[in-house]
């Protein structure tokens, strides 16, 4: 369909290889689990592949064949060798079964039917998928030819059975027409020997976001363009699980103990001494001996905290102490004024000279031996403690001033659309002040994060690959609200993929509000990047910088408890469902006596509709609608994530 380039007339590769494909293609999809087959679990990533297939721009599949499998080499080897050669499949893809457990068979049955390898494939797969995780080099998949059918092993998890066959999907096309003798062959051999620009991904490996000879899809070709996503709908679980995967720790760093508040410590913390690094007393009051019991006493004078007694305390004598002094040198007790009586003072009574202990003072009362609190050598905090007020008092009580963790994400916020204008700007016809921007860096500087304003981007290639390349070099994360949903200005995925060369991960959610968030990754000196694309509907976009992006932004400080805090909470209002999974705002409010808040709707949950987040401190965690559930009572239980003081 998007057959040139953005400033060039000349076909690439792939175009090439989608025009010639001029027959249609069968495709098989099987499953490989025992646990699958006996119906024990939801076979996900089959159903996936087969969603994928059909919204494929590259392959004509006009016939999916599927079924499911257990790990056992007789079915396996039936259903393949079925489809090769009664249905006459172009391709099969297994997923299943690829991995070291001694029932994963699925590489060895293919290796005995296939009458020629394709290790091309099985190469792509591997080397694409190292780049994702260090895990892929336990795949042991296998890839093939049986007469006109390729074969091909996919991971079981739908993440990697996804990914593995979005690597090896674009030279499919192709593929199917050499094996099967087609008559544009050589058409395409011909475009291939002598492409005028570098394909997608052929980029200099020290600026891997430079777009000087990469290739885009033409996205001025507006009736050309997808009337379907072609990026699978997943689950919100999946979509966490996949950010989860990519945000991993940020390299550790040495602050001040004034700047790391809010950071996650990189190492254990030990006392260097005790503490307190003397015998201190607890109370107000009179240093004495035990032993002497109550009494008159003579008061030798005073010793003060931070001061030091000038003389010794012997029977018969006491000295007076404040809270935190070191007790005297004699002292075995502190008796607090309260239980005293003064009898003779002088110095028109300033100064005290005898009192009467009222009390039987006991050996060790109201004093606080060496290391109470904290001894030489103790673990007084843990590697990935966050520090708070608390953490960083005890820390400078034992003396620490510089402290180990790991750093802090740098977050650049983009805001995209030529309908948006700043607030401080006069909107003209047909335009809107921005709210996106100031709420999402309102949002990231309330969690001690710091953020990057890369302005306003046009609804052009250019400049949304200018602003974000500039974001990619400044900031761990870029953070973009607008132009992913399917609208004919919508070019973010695109450029993303074409001209920064990054690898989207999931490009919608099965949720409400949020439907097309975009998850991406990309590799920028080095370091791989986080790039959140979130829908420009200002409610949308705060709910999912909240439900996605913050619990990213927690990991890589190394916090591992990332996620928001999830309650109960109690409806006041009936709520009716909705056919996606809904994070319905409300506000939560605790009456006497109960056990659990109460949640209140905040009123219309329209995602243009900036007031529902107003008084809004958290989301109910509302299930999607069913034939047996249309609407959840008022009264009802539910989950609710908290996302404001509350």
């Amino acid at each position: 369909m998007y057959a040139t380039l953005v400033h060039h007339a000349t076909l690439d590769r792939s175009s090439v290889l989608q025009r010639t494909m001029s027959s249609t293609v069968k495709v098989g999809v099987l499953t490989v689990s025992d646990r699958c087959s006996r119906g024990q679990a939801e076979d996900k990533s089959g159903p996936n592949l087969q969603k994928i297939l059909r919204s494929s721009s590259a392959l004509k599949v006009n016939e999916i064949l599927s079924d499911c499998v257990p790990d056992e080499a007789n079915e396996i080897k039936r259903v393949l060798l079925k489809w090769c050669d009664t249905e006459n499949v172009h391709v099969i893809l297994t997923t299943g079964g690829t991995g070291f457990s001694p029932r994963d068979i699925t590489p060895e049955v293919t290796s005995e039917i296939i009458e020629r390898p394709a290790q091309g494939l099985t190469l792509q797969m591997l080397s694409e998928s190292l780049k994702v995780t260090p895990m892929a080099m336990l795949s042991r998949a296998v890839c093939g030819i049986r007469k006109g059918t390729i074969i091909i092993n996919l991971p079981g998890s739908l993440k990697g059975s996804q990914e593995c066959f979005q690597f090896v999907l674009p030279t499919l096309p192709h593929a199917i027409e050499v094996l099967r003798g087609s008559p544009n062959v050589g058409v395409t051999h011909a475009s291939m020997e002598h492409p005028a620009h570098p394909q997608r991904g052929d980029t200099h490996h020290n600026c891997p976001h430079k777009t000087q000879g990469k290739t885009v899809r033409d996205l001025s070709k507006v009736a050309e363009r997808d009337r379907h996503s072609p990026y699978p709908l997943v689950s919100m679980s999946d979509a966490l699980s996949v950010i989860k995967e990519n945000a991993n720790c940020l390299p550790k760093t040495v602050v001040s103990i004034e700047d790391s508040l809010g950071h996650i410590l990189a190492s254990d913390v030990f006392a260097q001494e005790p503490f307190p690094p003397f015998p201190a007393s607890v109370k107000d009051g009179y240093a004495v001996l035990a032993s002497d019991g109550p009494g008159e006493r003579v008061v030798l004078g005073p010793v003060t905290a931070g001061g030091i007694a000038a003389s010794q305390v012997i029977s018969g004598h006491v000295m007076r102490i404040t809270t935190g002094a070191p007790v005297p040198q004699g002292a075995d007790a502190v008796v607090q004024v309260e239980d005293t009586e003064l009898l003779e003072s002088d110095d028109g009574g300033r100064t005290e000279k005898r009192i009467k202990i009222l009390t039987c003072p006991k050996p060790g009362q109201d004093i606080r031996p060496i290391g109470f609190d904290v001894n030489k050598g103790q673990q007084v905090l843990s590697a990935y403690d966050k520090l708070g007020p608390a953490e960083l008092g005890l820390m400078a009580s034992l003396g620490l001033t510089d402290i180990e963790v790991f750093q802090k994400p740098k977050v650049a916020v983009l805001s995209t659309g030529n309908e948006v204008v700043s607030p401080g700007q006069v909107a003209k016809a047909g335009q809107i002040r921005d709210s996106n921007k100031i709420a999402l860096k309102s949002m990231i500087n309330s969690h001690g994060f710091e953020f990057i304003d890369l302005g306003i981007a046009a609804d052009t290639p250019q400049d949304l690959e200018s602003k974000l390349s500039a974001g990619l070099e400044l900031a761990d994360v870029v953070v973009s609200s607008g132009g992913v949903s399917m609208g004919e200005k919508d070019f973010l995925k695109p450029v993303l993929e074409d001209l920064i060369g990054a690898t989207i991960h999931f490009g919608r959610v099965f949720m409400k509000p949020g439907k097309p968030t975009t998850f991406a990754t990309v590799t920028v000196g080095g370091k791989k990047k986080l790039i959140f694309s979130l829908p420009g509907n200002p409610v949308s976009a705060m709910v999912t910088f909240n439900l996605f992006v913050l619990p990213a932004l927690n990991k890589l400080t190394g916090s591992q408890s990332p996620e928001l805090t999830k309650i109960k909470a109690k409806l006041l209002q009936p709520v009716s469902l909705d056919a996606r999974p809904e994070y319905h705002r409300v506000a939560l409010s605790w009456k006497s006596g109960d056990l659990v808040p109460s949640a209140t709707s905040t009123g219309s949950q329209c995602s243009s509709r900036l007031l529902s987040m107003r008084t809004s401190n958290a989301l109910l965690v509302l299930p999607p609608r069913s034939d047996d559930l249309t609407r959840i009572e008022a009264g009802t239980i539910v989950d609710a994530l908290i996302i404001g003081e509350v």
